[in-house]
């Protein structure tokens, strides 16, 4: 007699056969130049309950270029498998042909030809027209947001997060939940969550006083979709304290909080659910981990880490579904959910083709009024880029190169450090920067460039701390982000080392010398979670430099020495 864990496993492998999970055809039809809005739209309607998700759109509204990252290493039960395979390995995992549309959106070989080919992707009014797609064919489809949407842009900051809020309630989603958000501060949030017409989730968000779950969020919402009771419960992104400024919002405190996770499911089951669903921050990994010691989600839809993935990953008889960021991608996943079980799905990730997708006049509409006031700042001229600018990758970018290098030349420097955020467009070389495109790389609520003396052994456990963050083999250890972008000096990381000995050979690039542990150098960076913080702001300190360069070139970044990957 099948399981029903193996009866899950032939429903997504015959899902992809037929191309109902993951790309269906519209990669080979896009190679052919012959790609359209219903081929990316086509979707054979499975069973009797749809979900919507989109996540960690960081404020993007408009169309943009976004290039995966190259390096995504992975640790311990994680080494080698999804989301930590890039490039060449991940198209052939997938059976992406290189040069296609599918080997663009989701890899970040020939990136800068490819984006002169197939152009931007993203632009949330493209999204309503996916969303409004999907709800006509299946009208009452859950619509669930993973977080990190009031963050990221010039509007966003200047609008304290209601540009995002006023646009996202046109999408009309059903739920959300949250992690960058909580840097507006907590009154702030506090007051958009009022607002909100739609359900506000965090089953980890609790009273920092009380230790009790937040009044403010709720830990699920009871949906009935398809004759199907289903619980959508919240996971906000648990690292809150650590990663982002605690000052800014005491009254919360996070965690995974897997003990609470468990007895929400269950009382969510004793009322009568018959799916679960994660609305989840965690970060991938994270997921996969709380799917094996959490019994009864039958769904997670993960955010934090930016992973986009065509097919959904399997643990023990739940899926996790993974779509990208800053509105690259949509997931639809449809469900066959029988006497109170799940009994098959199908999956499509589809991707936001600009030019492709036709914008949904209204929330065009919506999208331009918030935008409006600020276009003309946002437009202006800053200098151009010999050279693409990127984010991503566990140790570098080019746009971190770049803040380096201002940071050093503005802030008189001898190294610099630049967190490691994921979000963050694309600029293609030979593109004009705009003060839009550094805000969408700098925006942020304690942005402020701080200069201050640290010596080369207090250097030596930054990078150390940073690099067990994202090397733990415990997943629960990994609390998010890349590593710390660091300019003006030169370092060896051996990833399978226990903390406080990954680190070695530091050496100041200007002059070839090794880091003295007890030597104190001038360093500048940004984004410190101590609060009081003091300096100019991030943006304004790239601005400058870029002005007096003109046309910047970054060069190539060899300064981290790798072992162990």
């Amino acid at each position: 007699m099948i399981s029903r864990r193996d009866f899950l496993q032939v429903s997504m492998a015959a899902s992809a056969l037929t191309g109902a999970s993951g790309f269906g055809n519209w990669a080979r039809l896009a190679a052919q130049q012959k790609l359209t809005q219903d081929d990316l739209l086509q979707f054979d309607t499975f069973g009797n309950v749809s979900l919507i998700h989109i996540t960690d759109i960081h404020a993007q509204l408009k169309p943009i270029y976004f290039r995966e990252p190259e390096i995504n290493i992975g640790v311990g039960d994680a080494k080698g498998q999804v989301p930590h395979v890039t490039g060449a390995d991940f198209r052939k995992m997938y059976g992406i042909n290189d040069g296609s549309p599918s080997a663009y959106a989701l890899t970040y070989n020939d990136f800068t030809a490819l984006a002169k080919e197939y152009g931007k992707v993203g632009g949330l009014d493209r999204v309503a027209t996916v969303i409004n797609s999907i709800r006509a064919e299946r009208p009452d489809a859950l619509l669930l947001d993973g977080g990190d949407t009031w963050h990221g842009s010039y509007t966003c900051y200047h609008t304290e997060g209601q540009d995002m809020v006023n646009v996202m309630n046109a999408l009309k989603p059903d739920a959300m939940t949250f992690h960058w958000e909580f840097t507006l501060g907590s009154a702030r949030v506090d007051e958009l969550v009022a607002g909100l017409p739609f359900a506000a989730l965090g089953q980890n968000i609790f009273d920092a006083e009380w230790d009790e779950p937040s009044e403010n969020f709720k830990s699920y919402e009871m949906f009935e979709r398809g004759g199907v009771k289903i619980a959508v419960l919240g996971q906000a992104f648990p690292y809150m304290p650590i990663a982002n400024p605690r000052w800014m919002f005491p009254e919360y405190s996070f965690g995974i909080r897997e003990e609470h996770m468990q007895e929400m499911v269950n009382e969510a089951k004793a009322e009568g659910a018959e799916l679960i669903v994660l609305l989840s921050h965690n970060g991938f990994d994270v997921d996969k981990k709380m799917a094996g010691n959490v019994e009864g989600i039958d769904v997670i839809l993960s955010g934090h880490t930016h992973d986009a993935l065509p097919e959904p990953v399997l643990v023990g008889e739940t899926i996790i579904i993974a779509s990208g960021s800053n509105g690259k991608f949509v997931s639809r996943v449809d469900l066959d959910v029988r006497d109170g079980r799940m009994m098959g799905f199908r999956h499509k990730l589809i991707p936001i083709f600009s030019d492709v997708i036709q914008p949904d006049a209204e929330v065009a509409k919506v999208i331009d009024a918030q935008r409006a006031p600020h276009e003309e700042a946002m437009n202006e001229v800053i200098g151009q880029t010999e050279d693409l600018l990127y984010r991503r990758g566990n140790f570098n970018g080019s746009w971190d190169d770049l803040i380096c290098d201002a940071l050093i030349s503005e802030r008189e420097a001898d190294i610099a450090m630049s967190p490691g955020v994921r979000w963050g467009p694309s600029i293609l070389p030979g593109q004009n920067i705009t003060r839009e495109d550094i805000w969408n790389v700098t925006s942020m609520s304690y942005g402020e460039a701080y200069r201050s003396e640290m010596t080369g052994e207090f250097i030596h456990v930054i990078l150390e701390d940073v690099a067990d963050n994202l090397f733990n083999t415990d997943p629960y250890y990994q609390q998010g982000g890349d590593m710390v972008r660091i300019g003006g000096m030169g370092y060896k990381i051996d990833i399978n080392k226990k903390q406080g000995e990954r680190i070695s050979d530091l050496t100041l690039l200007k002059t070839g010398e090794a880091i003295d542990p007890a030597k104190n150098y001038v360093v500048a960076g940004w984004a410190s979670v101590n609060e009081g913080t003091e300096g100019p702001q991030i943006w304004d300190v790239v601005e400058n430099h870029i002005r007096k360069q003109g046309t910047v070139s970054v060069a190539p970044n060899n300064s981290v020495t790798v072992v162990g990957a």
